[in-house]
């Protein structure tokens, strides 16, 4: 056999079909490089592919990923916190003297998991030199589940985008990252990923599902703190499709910014009796805009970000319903410890083109904070967090004389440590705890809160992983 040994990664890529049809094949050394091996007789026709291959290139090519894997538990607690007395719309309580509380329900699983340290990926990014300062590049990048292998790379929904860059900043097309989402994960010691996650990101992450009550016009007590709903994914809290980006050229003495506008891409139809029915007319539900601006030198990083995303447009009632978010993050490395910090604020707000007298879905708040330090040690590094979020549903603006229930909250406290074993590979361990009161139903992670349509209120979730990361 002839062995041809690649640079480490990130090297330059060849058409590997081609490749397997000369009969050649990779492994990995125990040093860490990729190695090329070919049957007798096709070396020379690889070698040529090969020499064809370079000066045909004019980009850089790079294969990149992770694979993050964990051994994960979690563990969600709802309590009957009933105690015969209820109450009725003008606050008298009614007391039922053969109530019997039922107790606690836990719901708990184990498994193997992934992403729990870095999200396990793979992708190709390449750059292209076009003179006079200008550069094309596009970047692939696919989320992969190597806990079970079911799923890979079928879509780039992490990221794909291609981009123009010069002097003048980059221009971005395609699906990226939301503004407002660098500011949770940059500013989170534990990045957004796996149980000791941002509690703000998780909450702004749902934010966009609840699109209100069963009806507008009554106030039946079922209705009143419900559980956060989930995210059908149209708040583009995360990533947004179809966007146009522009960033700042990074010679701007520290500063730097976007900008993003994601389309709809949704058909409107004109007013009219010929109009076709609701579900067809939410030509506005999609769409996307934001911005991120900050300041990074040295040890300080700051940012400001806002994002609006329209999660509903209701047509024929004349309604469009958008989330708002605004968030503040910064950090300060001290050297022997560095310090995160996050404000957010969100708004799901219903815009009326006949605003209701009186019934109404009022705009609901969500506001959190969360404070972050990271602590090196050797090889290691230290890793803990306190957030908490607050709900406000206004639902004074329902019924000004109701009897109304406190404001959902929810704490998350995590701590953790990550070893280093070599640049690409480190170790990790997380454990996090979320208490949630007053009707909130916020997890670590892993199954939902169960009963709480049955009189059970969510109360803790605890969680953990123990797992190995790998980049290349």
């Amino acid at each position: 056999m002839v062995r041809t040994q690649l640079s480490p990664p990130p090297f330059q890529l060849v058409d590997l079909a081609r490749v397997a049809r000369l009969g050649a094949f990779f492994f990995v050394r125990p040093d860490g490089c990729t190695t090329l091996a070919i049957g007798p007789g096709r070396a020379a026709a690889l070698a040529a592919l090969a020499v064809a291959g370079v000066a045909s290139a004019q980009s850089s090519v790079t294969l990149f990923g992770v694979v993050d894997a964990s051994i994960s538990g979690y563990s969600s607690t709802s309590r009957d916190l009933g105690n015969g007395v209820t109450y009725d719309r003008l606050g008298f309580p009614i007391y039922n003297p053969f109530y019997l509380n039922r107790g606690s329900i836990k719901a708990s699983r184990r498994e193997l998991a992934h992403s729990g340290y870095n999200s396990s990926r793979l992708g190709f990014r390449g750059t292209e030199d076009l003179g006079g300062g200008l550069a094309a590049s596009f970047w692939l990048e696919a989320p992969i589940s190597n806990d079970d292998g079911q799923t890979g790379v079928s879509t780039f929904t992490r990221r794909s985008t291609v981009s123009l860059s010069g002097g003048f900043g980059e221009v971005r097309l395609g699906r990226d990252y939301t503004p407002t989402f660098w500011n949770d994960t940059v500013f989170d010691p534990f990045g957004t990923n796996g149980v000791g996650s941002n509690l703000v990101n998780t909450a702004n992450g749902a934010f966009g599902g609840f699109t209100g009550y069963a009806d507008g016009k009554k106030l039946p007590d079922a209705l009143k703190n419900v559980p956060q709903l989930p995210d059908a994914g149209g708040s583009n809290y995360v990533r947004a499709g179809n966007s146009i980006g522009y960033f700042l050229p990074p010679n701007l003495g520290g500063f730097y910014g976007q900008v993003m506008y994601g389309f709809h891409e949704k058909t409107k139809y004109s007013p009219g009796t010929a109009t076709p029915p609701l579900a067809e007319n939410a030509s506005r539900t999609g769409r996307y805009i934001g911005g991120r601006f900050g300041y990074a030198n040295g040890p300080l990083d700051v940012a400001l970000a806002y994002g609006s995303s329209t999660v509903g447009d209701n047509f024929y009632v004349g309604t469009t319903t958008k989330v708002n978010t605004l968030n503040l993050g910064a950090s300060y490395d001290f050297g022997p410890v560095k310090l995160f910090g996050e404000l957010s604020r969100a708004k799901n707000k219903i815009d009326y083109e006949v605003e209701p007298y009186l019934g109404g879905r009022p705009d609901i708040d969500l506001t959190g904070y969360l404070l972050g330090v990271t602590v090196p040690v050797g090889a290691g590094l230290i890793r803990a967090s306190y957030s908490s979020v607050k709900y406000d549903e206004n639902l004074v603006a329902r019924n000004p004389w109701e009897v109304l229930p406190a404001d959902k909250k929810a704490n998350k406290l995590a701590i953790g440590y990550v070893h280093n074993l070599s640049k690409r590979t480190a170790l990790y361990a997380t454990v996090a705890r979320v208490s949630n009161k007053n009707g909130a139903s916020l997890t670590v992670g892993g199954p939902s809160f169960q009963g709480t349509g049955n009189g059970f209120t969510p109360k803790t979730s605890t969680g953990y992983d123990f797992g190995i990361r790998h980049a290349f």
